[in-house]
């Protein structure tokens, strides 16, 4: 089912913008609805300006990798349309040479690499481990920079 409040937003904002004419993808961040407000509301206050995912997970499920000029409308905790982001930038890495900026643009936690270490390491870990697969320093990440480009 589509989401009603993600189809409304992206109309608004296509209506403000009728020169795009691209399609967008709706989802939310973190693994509970807490994290998704949270996260949500850091992009809201521009804090947020990157996300982390495990890059062995869109092989696993069939997802498309997220490509420059691709719009998302992110969800809230409650499957509420929140924002659209634009990517700007998308590389894939191996956890343990994520730098300290792609960390400080996550915008979670003191925003340092041990934080982000730390929280990443942890959640990587539980995933791959549902898909009977290991943790290591090694293993890929794929990093996403945006732009948040419209909110109510």
């Amino acid at each position: 089912m589509e989401n009603e409040s993600a189809i409304k937003m992206w109309s608004a904002f296509t209506n403000e913008h009728p020169e795009i004419n691209s399609g967008f993808d709706v989802w939310s961040f973190g693994a509970t609805p807490q994290m998704a407000d949270d996260l949500a509301s850091l992009v809201l206050k521009h804090k947020k300006t990157a996300t982390a995912s495990n890059f062995a997970l869109y092989g696993l499920t069939n997802m498309p990798l997220p490509q420059v000029g691709d719009y998302s409308v992110i969800l809230d905790g409650h499957q509420q349309a929140v924002a659209i982001i634009r990517t700007i930038a998308v590389t894939v890495m191996p956890f343990g040479d994520v730098s300290a900026d792609h960390a400080f643009a996550e915008g979670e936690g003191n925003r340092t690499l041990a934080y982000w270490r730390q929280v990443h390491e942890k959640f990587f870990t539980e995933e791959l481990a549902a898909a009977q697969q290991k943790f290591t320093e090694q293993t890929l990440v794929l990093l996403e920079r945006f732009m948040l480009v419209y909110h109510y």
